[in-house]
């Protein structure tokens, strides 16, 4: 009889889920030899190598990676077994729709679940997930860190992957200061997502290898807090799951991958956004989370905008309007706080498309829908440079600027910068102060001694 012979993979991915499906499942699982990554939505991932110092000693030449068009071309020249689909912020349309077109093929299409990818913390677990990028995690995971901290207890964050840099040296990183993310050469995206948690003196711990980085966590924390990217699931399993859900974009509560499998989880969803103008929305998306998921709490918050030095500055002047960059490309939204300040100030909005420098160009062909935003799109340092380069040729007075990345310290501009900055205010009860209390009383941490 003649040896079994490994499955041949081939991984789906955008430079996050991927890694930690590939880690965690794959990594030493001598029943599947993964032959390639291949990736989407986020650029700079493709043409380069999952490195032999994280891909381990099975695949001592690393793992190729390739952009997703290839992907007919890899399954006749690899021969994979199995396709494994592992990005998120797609509609489940999209997800059958690349299932249609593998199989057709020939190879399997994989999804791998929760029980095939959570670690298992010896800490309590709370997550911050969503059912759509843009919903408003990052402002409620700075808001729960924020009350720990307050009722003694010191969290730390493990945030979702953004690996943009180099995938060795990314391994497990930790932030702390401003100067931490001077260091690791931040991008604009992963800034969006640090700086206002550091700024406030929380730690957050983020990279390649999540059983590395959740060791890391552990040393430094009583509490930790899984704040997700995109609609992804967490790599840790919580002992809370809160989910947020936008009140704008009703209708997306479900439908989108992985996004619904966060709402079926949810011990307590979150419909932010939620205005006193969204009525229906907030009743499509009661009526959704009954549908899928009747026993979690729902708790309905609004998303509070303040404009830096006052918003009548904005009234009568030109503005360019700059958007955090992951909500209006591949999250699907016109636009973010930015604009939505600009115009409840009066100013006179500037539509940037037609300045657009060198990358950026590609991404207002790529995102059609983005009229009057530019985003913030810094994915490297030669597409920061083009960023610098289309905001300085836009015709305005103001920069009007919602990302939460300090877009002055990374770029040089001829016009002044204002910031947008948006938080997340409960209405009504519970609170999440009294959901924090609660949590607490129920597992117990012990809290870490004084330093």
């Amino acid at each position: 009889m003649t040896a079994k012979r490994p499955r041949r993979v081939i991984i789906m991915g955008a430079g996050g889920r991927d890694f930690h499906n590939f880690n965690i499942f794959f990594r030493k699982n001598t029943e599947y030899k993964v032959v390639a990554f291949t990736a989407a939505q986020i650029p700079f991932i493709s043409k380069r190598t999952y490195p032999p110092s994280l891909a381990g000693p099975l695949y001592p030449e690393g793992i190729p990676i390739f952009a997703e068009e290839l992907l007919p071309e890899l399954i006749h020249s690899l021969l994979p077994d199995v396709v494994v689909f592992s990005y998120s912020d797609v509609s489940a349309q999209y997800v059958m729709g690349k299932a249609s077109e593998v199989m057709a093929m020939g190879p399997d299409f994989m999804l791998l679940g929760p029980h095939s990818t959570m670690l298992k913390s010896s800490f309590p677990v709370i997550s911050v997930c969503a059912v759509r990028t843009g919903s408003g995690k990052s402002p409620l995971t700075l808001k729960l860190a924020g009350i720990l901290k307050r009722l003694g207890h010191k969290p730390a964050v493990i945030r979702h992957p953004m690996i943009y840099g180099d995938f060795a040296l990314q391994r497990a990183q930790r932030f702390s200061g401003m100067e931490d993310l001077d260091f690791q050469k931040c991008t604009v995206e992963e800034r969006e997502e640090y700086e206002p948690l550091v700024g406030q003196g929380v730690v957050v711990f983020a990279g390649v290898d999540y059983e590395d980085i959740l060791s890391m966590a552990e040393k430094e924390a009583d509490v930790i807090i899984w704040d997700g990217g995109n609609n992804d699931f967490p790599f840790t399993l919580p002992d809370l799951e809160i989910v947020v859900a936008d009140a704008l974009r009703p209708d997306q509560a479900i439908g989108f991958y992985p996004g619904e499998i966060n709402l079926r989880r949810a011990d307590i969803v979150v419909i932010n956004k939620a205005g006193a103008k969204e009525r229906a929305g907030i009743k499509r998306v009661r009526d959704a989370v009954t549908l899928v998921n009747p026993g979690a709490a729902i708790i309905t918050a609004e998303s509070p905008i303040t404009v830096e030095g006052g918003a009548e500055s904005l009234k009568g002047r030109k503005v360019l309007v700059v958007e955090d960059g992951p909500t209006v490309t591949h999250g699907g939204m016109a636009y973010g706080a930015g604009y939505i300040a600009a115009k409840q100030a009066g100013a006179i909005i500037v539509k940037p498309r037609n300045s657009a420098k060198g990358s950026l160009r590609d991404v207002f062909l790529k995102y059609p829908h983005l009229k009057y935003v530019l985003p913030s799109m810094g994915y490297s340092p030669e597409q920061l440079s083009d960023l610098e380069a289309t905001i300085n040729a836009v015709p305005c007075d103001i920069i009007v600027s919602a990302t939460p990345a300090d877009l002055s310290r990374l770029i040089k501009t001829e016009k002044p910068i204002i910031r947008v900055r948006y938080a997340i205010q409960e209405k009504g009860q519970p609170t999440f102060n009294s959901i924090m209390k609660k949590f607490l009383q129920d597992v117990k941490p012990t809290p870490m001694p004084p330093v």
